[in-house]
């Protein structure tokens, strides 16, 4: 079944140098609430670098008990070491999930062929579906369309969160798409361009906030009301650079803390919380 729709990878909430399960649980039902198509959570918006093995687990047990098998939920699994990755994606197959949420391998910086044969690797280790991750200003490394065309032949490789920040990529991966393939833009400021052109949907840090209008911005699109949903997003598009002005998922977490849906705007080093200058900025919009 195809991936569509507004879809949130989670923030992580600390307390006290803590996970905080209860403000987990709190956004879990808020979002569900909110008609959100899914969960992402432990991808790099959850800040899974600095979570020890335990909290990860934790955090995976727990999404699957407060989401209650409402919607569907793909988990962020992703590293440079295939073998490695390969051995332990199986540990996934137990728990009441969709899927997987994968980066382009980070730091080896592998060219297409090593790309396409790290998740031929993975597809082949796993009956869970994959969604690819193309982030290239963090990993160092761009999946090519040529190459996600190829890998999207592979029965469990079922789409792409697209954030390579070029948006003629994007343009021309979305007019000449793999069949059955969903493309989902991990752009937050392409969201309205990407559904325009024929997109499935968005998996995007800011729709931690104004969550509904992002969702009718993505329902009056599937119903060609193209207007409509460019005044509402006319509305929501001007806070997205402020997000993103400091380190994700720093701004999101003070947002949601000063709208009282987390306990603390905690991070955890080496990311810190934001200025007073991003802060005050933050302040008139919300």
């Amino acid at each position: 079944m195809k991936i569509k729709g507004v879809l949130v990878p989670l923030i992580t909430p600390f307390l006290d140098g803590k996970v905080d399960f209860e403000s987990y649980k709190n956004m879990i039902k808020h979002y569900s609430d909110k008609g959100v198509a899914g969960f992402i959570p432990l991808a790099t918006t959850g800040e899974t670098p600095t979570l020890s093995d335990y909290e990860y687990e934790s955090l995976l047990h727990k999404t699957i008990e407060y989401n209650e098998k409402k919607l569907p939920v793909y988990i962020g699994f992703g590293g440079n070491n295939t073998e490695k990755m390969a051995r332990e994606i199986n540990k996934f197959e137990k728990y009441n999930i969709q899927g997987l949420l994968s980066v382009c391998p980070y730091y080896n910086r592998p060219d297409q062929r090593g790309i396409y044969a790290h998740f031929k690797r993975l597809s082949e280790a796993t009956p869970l579906d994959i969604i690819l991750y193309n982030i290239p200003y963090r990993t160092g490394r761009n999946i090519e369309n040529d190459t996600v065309r190829k890998l999207a032949e592979l029965k469990n490789i079922v789409g792409i969160k697209d954030a390579c920040g070029d948006f003629s990529q994007s343009t021309e991966l979305l007019l000449n798409r793999p069949k059955d393939f969903s493309i989902l833009t991990g752009e937050d400021a392409f969201f309205y361009n990407t559904l325009a052109l024929g997109g499935d949907g968005g998996i995007m840090a800011s729709a931690h906030l104004n969550t509904e209008k992002f969702i009718e911005v993505y329902n009056k699109m599937k119903n060609n009301d193209h207007i409509g949903a460019f005044e509402i997003w006319k509305e929501i598009s001007n806070v997205i650079p402020l997000l993103f002005e400091e380190p994700n998922p720093a701004p999101i977490k003070y947002c949601l803390y000063k709208l009282g849906l987390i306990k603390s705007q905690e991070v955890r080093l080496p990311l810190v919380e934001i200025s007073k200058t991003l802060a005050d900025k933050l302040n008139k919009n919300l």
